[in-house]
């Protein structure tokens, strides 16, 4: 069987041991450990990146793929970015603070990697979320997904942000102009054309 020469570089990159397992950054690590530092940005290689402050996704998107990917590999590349919305539950909200449970969180997203992995034939995936005190328009998470065709990439985004959105440990605190303030109780359906 011809593998062709994307099959190749595929195989070749999956037997590299350097690139045997996925890496997590884990920004806020065991407050315990001596590596623990709040202020640790992951790197722009590492497949699951908690950001606490901005990050420009676009940027990231390409620093990721010029050093996880190689030209030529890929035919298809499916991303989402999710941003803050000044609105809520016919609420206007002017910020928002988003927790997580460090190390869990990274954890629990990596698995859902693994997941769309087992599922789809993706070359790399890539999941970004931001974490602390965030403003409309911000963005907050960014889903990428490379395979060489498009229905997998797709399919594969898709499934990544609606698993985070039901599975990752992340709690949000709205500010509402008013200046009180409240938890989200639950996030809203993806797959409902009239969620809010």
């Amino acid at each position: 069987m011809n593998r062709g020469p994307v099959s190749r570089s595929l195989a070749k990159k999956r037997n590299d041991p350097s690139l045997a397992q996925t890496r997590v950054a884990i920004d806020n690590a065991d407050s315990n450990s001596p590596a623990a530092d709040k202020n640790t940005v992951p790197e722009p290689t590492d497949n699951v990146q908690i950001r606490p402050g901005p990050f420009d996704p676009w940027q990231l998107t390409q620093q990721f793929q010029e050093s996880r990917l190689t030209s030529g590999e890929f035919g298809a590349t499916a991303s989402f970015v999710g941003t803050m919305r000044d609105f809520n539950e016919n609420d206007d909200v002017q910020a928002m603070t988003l927790e997580h449970y460090p190390g869990m969180t990274e954890s629990q997203l990596q698995a859902i990697i693994d997941d769309a992995q087992q599922q789809w034939p993706l070359l790399q995936s890539l999941i970004v979320h931001r974490v602390g005190d965030i403003t409309p328009g911000d963005p907050i998470v960014l889903v990428v997904c490379w395979s060489a065709h498009r229905a997998a990439a797709f399919d594969a985004c898709r499934f990544l942000m609606e698993a985070l959105k039901s599975r990752a440990p992340f709690w949000k605190k709205e500010t509402l102009t008013d200046n009180s303030q409240r938890w989200v109780e639950k996030n809203t359906d993806g797959h409902s054309p009239a969620a809010n």
